[in-house]
């Protein structure tokens, strides 16, 4: 069962734009950015209001787990989403067609690794992120329930 409750659209147009346009057409339109690269959409329940959140992300996926990597293009905090993810792992992500459950677990060090060269080689500006922040951009696994 996906997750329940009150949806809150972004406060960012392109945001809003891009996850309406998405669950649409069932993943056919708005399903990269603009150089052709692929995303997914994540809802998340907000850790302040309740309400679900939806994001657009990188697709980025070996065997069916999916990686979510907070960069915020390498700001000094975090998204919004990483303090969802924290506080209520439980998240839907839609890759085509229909949202499935998942659960997201920070990924330990070798696992980051792995999955951080994973991660630069589907989007390489995460490399540029990363040597704009002084933190290190957290990488979450998504495992399917």
């Amino acid at each position: 069962m996906t997750l329940q409750g009150e949806y809150e659209p972004s406060a960012a147009e392109w945001v809003r734009n891009q996850v309406s346009a998405y669950e649409a057409s069932g993943g056919q339109e708005a399903n990269t950015l603009p150089d052709g690269r692929p995303i997914v959409v994540i809802t998340s329940r907000g850790h302040k209001s309740g309400k679900l959140r939806k994001n657009p992300v990188m697709r980025v996926e070996k065997d069916g787990v999916y990686a979510a990597v907070a960069s915020k293009g390498g700001a000094p905090e975090h998204p919004e989403w990483f303090n969802n993810f924290v506080a209520d792992p439980h998240v839907d992500l839609q890759d085509g067609p229909e949202p499935h459950e998942y659960v997201a677990r920070l990924a330990s060090d070798d696992e980051r690794a792995e999955w951080w060269t994973r991660a630069v080689d589907a989007f390489p500006p995460y490399a540029d992120y990363q040597q704009k922040t002084d933190r290190e951009i957290p990488l979450f696994l998504l495992e399917r329930v």
